[in-house]
């Protein structure tokens, strides 16, 4: 991990600096405060790079350097937004201990700091932790670090009868591990099939040359695992409105209309590798099957593995009790939940007669049930006698 360290350092009136470990302020010479700020600047090793960042040199107070003996030469920051930043690399022929850094503004000394190095390390390829277990369908990362005097290539990949393809390892400058521009990572998704046994992962130079060999285990959950068959709970379901959410999900006596939608909710507390690709709701009630997807968002935290996704009900259903399954574990898990499906939501309609519009309203009421219909009919006859009654010049109603 990543360290920083805020230096700060004050140049007295005499001219001479005092550098007080961070506990005073420099001055860049027009009485504004010099912060230094040095990510990674403890435990670097040669090779390595310091993140730099000098703070409150105002505009017109000449380029900004930075020298130490860890650099080969004097490093000119660049200028950004209220600050001036570089990250150059330790030298690889720097040996370990402490070395004093200094911050200069147009050739003026305004802050100092230091930067403590240790000892190379040899290169050094990781795959899977000596004593670990793969499961298929499981992610297996791998690195290879060769910060170390007189390594010089960039193309590295990693084969095993274990993987479906080859895997090339390359540098990502963006990920947490700027600093060390040796650091080679990729991964591979073991095959949901590949058999039990321990297989050779082979790490590949440039020319092909092999450059080191690690073993790698493969087991599928047998019972007695803690993840043979997962605790799991589900499905669920729950509306697919803002207020509604993985909270309010129940397993028995949730209603939707046909033609509408609901969520399918599924957790479990050790989910096979993998499931996140291939956990799917089935029921004869959807127009097609779901493939619930995992919530990694902040409400998902602190739970137990939870996936969802939507179901659109097909149109048209008739109304009815119907199943929704999902299989997990390779088919050793096998859940089923029932969902009520009513008939089509409620609409309104507007009819006009002779005259002009009546304002008479037909409802449609849902369920589909005979006392609907005919509650319907008599609403519309009872409407169409009072228009009748109250037409100008028109005969009386009984």
């Amino acid at each position: 991990m990543n360290r920083t360290r805020t230096a700060v350092a004050a140049v007295l009136a005499t001219g001479t600096l005092w550098c007080a470990g961070g506990a005073a302020p420099a001055f860049a010479g027009d009485g504004s405060q010099v912060h230094v700020l040095l990510n990674s600047a403890f435990d670097n090793r040669p090779g390595e790079l310091v993140d730099i960042e000098v703070q409150g040199v105002r505009e017109g107070g000449g380029d900004v350097t930075v020298s130490s003996p860890v650099f080969p030469h004097a490093v000119r920051l660049a200028p950004r937004a209220h600050a001036h930043h570089g990250r150059p690399a330790i030298a690889m022929t720097t040996g370990p201990g402490t070395y004093p850094l200094t911050v200069r503004a147009g050739g003026r000394v305004v802050a100092k700091d230091r930067v403590e190095v240790k000892p190379s390390q040899r290169p050094s390829f990781t795959a899977a932790s000596p004593g670990e277990v793969l499961r298929p369908g499981e992610r297996l990362w791998m690195a290879y670090d060769d910060l170390y005097p007189g390594e010089s290539g960039q193309s590295f990949t990693v084969r095993s009868p274990a993987f479906r393809k080859e895997v090339r390892l390359a540098h990502d400058p963006k990920s947490t591990d700027w600093n060390n521009p040796r650091l080679f990572s990729g991964a591979a998704e073991l095959p949901q099939g590949v058999r039990d046994g321990t297989y050779k992962v082979t790490l590949y130079g440039p020319g092909g040359r092999v450059v080191d060999e690690k073993p790698l285990t493969v087991r599928a959950a047998r019972p007695g695992d803690r993840d043979y068959v997962g605790r799991v709970r589900g499905p669920a379901f729950f509306g697919t409105s803002a207020a509604s959410g993985p909270e309010d999900a129940r397993g028995r006596g949730h209603r939707v209309a046909a033609g509408g939608t609901v969520n399918v909710l599924w957790r479990d507390r050790a989910p096979d590798p993998g499931e996140e690709e291939r956990l799917t709701a089935t029921s004869p009630a959807f127009e097609r099957p779901v493939r619930l997807r995992r919530d990694d968002s902040k409400a998902g935290d602190g739970d137990d593995p939870r996936y969802f996704a939507p179901a659109r009900i097909r149109h048209g259903l008739a109304p009815g009790t119907y199943a929704v399954t999902v299989a997990s574990h390779h088919g050793r898990v096998t859940k089923v939940a029932h969902l009520e499906v009513t008939a089509a939501a409620a609409t309104t309609k507007e009819s006009s007669g002779a005259g002009g519009s009546s304002g008479m309203t037909v409802a449609y009421v849902a369920g589909g049930t005979t006392g609907g219909v005919l509650a319907a009919a008599g609403l519309g006859t009872l409407l169409r006698r009072r228009a009748a009654r109250r037409a100008p010049g028109g005969p009386p109603s009984p």
